[in-house]
């Protein structure tokens, strides 16, 4: 999945850190990161190749190497460009691409974090952790992740499959949702089965997990089997498309090595996840 790293070593813990000329620099604008493309090779920009910047803040690292975002950056080299984040589910290579989706999902929360939603006041780094406190009214801030649901739903040799509505992701996906306030993930995936399919469902068994910054979010995979009627009804909202896909049928459907979805889609796929 994206997370994965090979032998690479991810350190999220935030350090106080004076930035260098040789560490990476990650920016990011809406849904844009600053990169360069070369044929869906990718790099970030170094801190020597910016003619300006103001402020700095360390993300993580990888296999050492520290990666930052600054802001009022003025870039000298224009072969670096605003690229939209899709562009990490393809690129390589694959610590650049962890390092841009990982990057983007901090550097937004920084963006939109600056000021206190209680009194109003500028927000200010902790020298110690990564959080944001507020110097007047001591409120604390941490980086948002949102939990949600992934559910491959079983009927027998059938697997229920999915399209998203209104989405530029136009791959089969599986039935999936954020959890709602006071309910448990097994709550949160019977509610978005229903809602999003009419389907109930039953001995729900955990999978697996993966962060997923695209959305900031915690993905955490479950199987269940379909209790009762299997006839679907798609919400038409979330969804273009519902079906049940029987296993010979999914000849097609192969691992993409990025998402949950489709190592889900495998296991099932290859008789690896078993009730």
């Amino acid at each position: 999945m994206i997370q994965d790293l090979d032998n690479s070593i991810y350190d999220n813990s935030y350090h106080d850190y004076k930035i260098r000329d040789i560490d990476r620099v990650i920016i990011c604008n809406e849904r844009t990161v600053l990169l360069k493309n070369i044929n869906g090779k990718i790099e970030f920009p170094t801190i020597r190749e910016f003619k300006s910047f103001s402020e700095y803040t360390y993300l993580f690292s990888i296999n050492n190497i520290r990666y930052f975002t600054v802001s009022d950056a003025v870039i000298s080299d224009a072969s670096y460009t605003y690229e939209n984040i899709e562009i990490f589910r393809t690129a390589l290579p694959k610590e650049e691409r962890f390092a841009g989706i990982t990057g983007f999902q901090l550097c937004s929360w920084y963006n939109s974090h600056k000021y206190c939603s209680r009194c109003g006041n500028g927000l200010i780094h902790d020298i110690h952790e990564r959080m944001l406190r507020c110097p007047e009214c001591n409120m604390t801030n941490y980086p948002t992740i949102s939990p949600a649901i992934i559910v491959a739903i079983v009927n027998g040799d059938k697997l229920l499959i999915t399209k998203y509505a209104g989405r530029n992701y136009k791959k089969y996906a599986l039935v999936a949702g954020f959890a709602e306030i006071g309910e448990t993930l097994e709550e949160t995936v019977k509610r978005e089965v229903y809602e999003e399919v009419s389907l109930k469902v039953k001995d729900i068994k955990y999978y697996g997990c993966q962060p997923w910054s695209f959305t900031s979010s915690l993905l955490i995979g479950f199987f269940a089997k379909v209790d009762g009627n299997t006839n679907i009804t798609i919400d038409g909202e979330e969804l273009s498309e519902g079906r049940w896909i029987d296993r010979k049928d999914m000849n097609d459907i192969e691992d993409d090595g990025i998402t949950l979805t489709r190592e889900m889609m495998i296991a099932f796929k290859e008789g690896k996840f078993k009730f």
